[in-house]
């Protein structure tokens, strides 16, 4: 065994062109094979930790995957919207511990508003059990003030006492700005890798304020509208919300407090389990997750073939060699067990260099990931689909160096020290 390796270094070395082109290649495929796995596994993590301690999630009826990315992720736009009248209702139940409405449809350069009350800052979680934490400032306590997240601070290099205009609707090009009623930033969240980072958060009557004097979805006439000022003395009540987060105070009422939302004569609701109906997001982006699997096992077979291609090209340059061993008395086997050997070996040797070169990767790119994205990428955990992987690629490479090993084994026997080319 030991003269077997001795050789198998000795040939690979002689051949180093070819023989670091193949564990490229399987490195490569290692990487793209684990890599896909690591952001899927990260992108889920990341989905999954936006919000927790959450039981029920209430909005206009709708599909509950839509109702969860508009609510939680702030992705697309709600059908309707529900009255503050109902909310109110719900709130008050026997049944409920807490909730936090949300409204949502208006922005500030890309980046969504969101109005709420102060029950957001005592009770929304994420992460599991992780709170909100104020980064300096505080939470707003007036109309026009402001506490917005830690990526709207970071990319528009704003400070708490800053001055901004927030805009109606969603889009990145403003075409209607709340000009008349600036707001001013009061507080700056601490980083939570959710779509946190990437609110501005303000009151309800806030949200309220913005529109009080706009008639029929269009803004005021120039020295028509309420200023500032005289919207202190104007008695504000949100008339409508997006959506509200639901904590019940015993988990086996949750069913049956979805039943009633959803039965509710008054107004037309939809209540969603967000677990449920992460599930289901999940399932829709499956097909994503298996064409990107696919890639990744057409670039291993590749590097598979490519391997088989190497082994075969200098099979016949080493016939010679071949010959020279049984010469000296080496069996067929041992010929044919050097060339599988070679391919082992340089399965493991791509599987190494490819790992390392993964991990050397989400280590540098890691904060990237996490401050531009909110990905957070597992680095040194081996999962058993890894194992699989790993364990795939050396039977998969030594299956290919069957191939030239038998043709040499064959030939070795017939040709003596004359090698018939």
């Amino acid at each position: 065994m030991f003269k077997i390796i001795s050789l198998s270094k000795k040939s690979l070395f002689n051949r180093k062109f070819t023989t670091c082109l193949t564990i490229f290649s399987i490195a490569l495929s290692v990487v793209l094979l684990l890599g896909i796995e690591r952001i899927k596994n990260g992108t889920r993590k990341s989905f999954e930790s936006t919000i927790s301690q959450v039981d029920l999630i209430v909005g206009a009826r709708s599909g509950p995957v839509n109702l969860l990315l508009y609510s939680v992720f702030r992705i697309g736009d709600a059908t309707n919207n529900v009255s503050y009248d109902t909310f109110k209702e719900f709130d008050s139940h026997e049944e409920v511990e807490w909730t936090i409405p949300i409204s949502l449809g208006d922005s500030h350069k890309g980046f969504r508003v969101l109005g709420t009350n102060l029950n957001y800052f005592k009770y929304y979680q994420f992460s599991g059990d992780q709170r909100l934490n104020l980064r300096e400032g505080r939470e707003f306590q007036k109309i026009f003030e402001v506490v917005i997240g830690a990526d709207v601070a970071r990319q528009l290099s704003y400070k708490v006492g800053d001055q901004i205009t927030l805009s109606h609707g969603t889009s990145r090009v403003a075409f209607q700005d709340h000009k008349d009623k600036p707001f001013y930033i009061v507080g700056i969240l601490k980083k939570t890798g959710t779509p946190v980072d990437g609110s501005l958060h303000v009151s309800l009557e806030a949200i309220e304020a913005l529109h009080i004097d706009w008639k029929e979805g269009a803004p005021p006439r120039p020295g028509e509208g309420i200023t500032p000022n005289q919207m202190l003395a104007v008695k504000l009540k949100p008339k409508a919300i997006t959506a509200f987060f639901v904590r019940l105070k015993s988990k086996v009422g949750i069913f049956r407090m979805q039943r009633e939302v959803n039965e509710y004569e008054k107004e037309a609701m939809t209540a969603i389990l967000p677990g449920v109906s992460l599930q289901q997001l999940w399932k829709t982006l499956g097909l994503v997750e298996k064409v990107l699997q696919v890639v990744s096992f057409f670039v291993f077979a590749v590097s598979l073939v490519s391997m088989l291609i190497a082994l075969l090209t200098t099979l016949n340059e080493r016939r010679r060699e071949m010959s020279i061993f049984r010469s000296v008395g080496a069996r067929p086997r041992f010929i044919f067990s050097i060339l599988v050997f070679e391919s082992g070996l340089l399965a493991l040797l791509g599987i190494l260099f490819g790992t390392l070169a993964l991990y050397l990767g989400l280590y540098i790119t890691q904060p990237i990931l996490e401050d531009q994205l909110g990905l957070t990428v597992g680095l040194f955990a081996f999962t058993m689909t890894d194992i699989f992987y790993f364990i795939t690629i050396f039977i998969g490479a030594i299956s290919m160096g069957f191939i030239p090993a038998w043709s040499a084994y064959r030939k070795s026997l017939s040709d003596g020290l004359i090698v018939r080319l």
